[in-house]
């Protein structure tokens, strides 16, 4: 017997002079040897209107061909009025050739994923800041109400002897439960999916718990730095919301922070200010902790409490007024800072400041200037507003009105 070589994908398969290559290859490796395109002219631009694979079976129904069949029990019923249909010729469709061309011709419309505008992530078509879900379980233990993000992906390549142009993947996702447990990995691989799936599995293994002031801001203001990446962080009330970098933004809403300022300032790398904000999180105290370091009272004075002085945090010991340095930072904000201060831009001061009406005004407002800085010492010394004669005369003291004093005065006379 004859026989001849086919080369298919560089492999070469031999067949017989009455062989059919298509009972020896499947319609994929076919379809391959007609569609696929090299490496090299991948790099070169080719391929891009290479053809498709056509599904040569649409269309296709049994018992209808070249001599179109009716068959009992697979297209046509068995029994028709109580009576048993027999195998016959069907009649001829002439349309049926031409529809079945036209439908063999046609490729399918791939139509693009529709997805809602606020999951799209942060721009085009790059799954940066989308939502993955849950991390898969481990041991059977499911990730209840966790969540992950892509931070970030970054596609490289490298050229090699053997193999030649190889591609990889570097994805960060972020993972959290946004009640304080959080966790990041990156991962590699040569296909997108599997390496986003094999980093979120990975930082669901990788989970850490930060303690958030009432469960909406961090602990207090901090400064953190990783390589040339640095951030100064601010604690904010509640309202104000995050205002800070996508990434510090997209970290804050996996631990459960709500309000928040950030400013990077030197390298936006994007794993240097995933780490850089991680430390400082790590490096966050508590009230009482400070408090023992300094050996110190830790008292905080707010507006909203009518600057009046509340202790935080006292240690078991503390320190005299003549052990205290005099070069020693005692100002709260300096101290968790580690003595840096951000770099602001001096307010603009606004128009009427330079008229003469506003001297003017700042004149009559002298007599009530600074009451603050008198009330806080006044409440220091006193523990209430009041003159230092209040003690002899009781009418220096500060008339503390009531809504209902009147109404039980009238009501006592009469």
């Amino acid at each position: 017997m004859a026989s001849g070589f086919l080369r298919i994908n560089g492999i070469i398969r031999n067949y017989g002079k009455f062989d059919n290559i298509k009972s020896h290859e499947p319609a994929t490796q076919l379809w391959k040897s007609v569609t696929s395109v090299s490496n090299a002219g991948k790099r070169r631009g080719r391929g891009k209107v290479a053809p498709r694979m056509k599904d040569l079976n649409r269309g296709q129904i049994i018992g209808m061909g070249k001599i179109e069949m009716i068959l009992p029990g697979l297209n046509a019923a068995i029994t028709e009025d109580n009576i048993m249909v027999a195998q016959s010729k069907a009649p001829p469709n002439p349309k049926r050739e031409k529809e079945l061309l036209q439908l063999r011709t046609e490729l399918p419309k791939i139509r693009a994923q529709k997805i809602h505008p606020l999951l799209r992530g942060w721009h085009g078509t790059n799954p940066c800041g989308r939502k993955l879900g849950p991390p898969d379980p481990i041991n059977e233990e499911p990730f209840h109400g966790f969540e992950s993000w892509v931070i970030d992906l970054v596609n490289t390549s490298i050229m090699t002897s053997h193999f030649g142009r190889s591609k990889r993947t570097r994805c960060t996702v972020v993972t959290g439960n946004q009640n304080g447990l959080v966790g990041f990995a990156s991962a590699q691989g040569s296909d997108i999916r599997s390496c986003i799936t094999h980093a979120r599995n990975k930082a669901g293994r990788n989970i850490l718990y930060f303690e958030r002031y009432e469960d909406h801001t961090v602990l207090h203001d901090f400064f953190t730095q990783f390589h040339r990446t640095k951030i100064f962080v601010k604690q904010m009330p509640k309202g104000y919301g995050i205002k800070a970098h996508r990434i510090i933004k997209t970290i804050c809403e996996a631990i459960g922070i709500k309000d928040l300022h950030a400013r990077v300032e030197g390298s936006k790398n994007c794993p240097n200010i995933i780490k850089a904000f991680i430390i400082g999180l790590l490096q966050q105290k508590s009230y009482q902790q400070l408090a023992n370091e300094k050996q110190l009272h830790l008292v905080a004075v707010k507006k909203e409490n009518d600057y009046y002085p509340t202790v935080l945090a006292s240690p078991a010991t503390t320190r005299t007024k003549e052990e205290i340095k005099a070069d020693e930072i005692i100002d709260f904000k300096q101290y968790v800072m580690d003595g840096r201060m951000v770099l602001e831009r001096k307010p603009i001061s606004p128009f009427f400041t330079k008229l003469p009406s506003y001297q003017n005004y700042l004149r009559k407002m002298e007599r009530s200037r600074d009451h603050d800085k008198v009330r806080i010492r006044l409440r220091a010394e006193y523990g209430d507003i009041c003159s230092f004669l209040a003690d002899k005369y009781p009418e220096a003291s500060v008339s503390k009105w009531r809504k209902h004093d009147k109404k039980d005065e009238t009501a006592e006379a009469e």
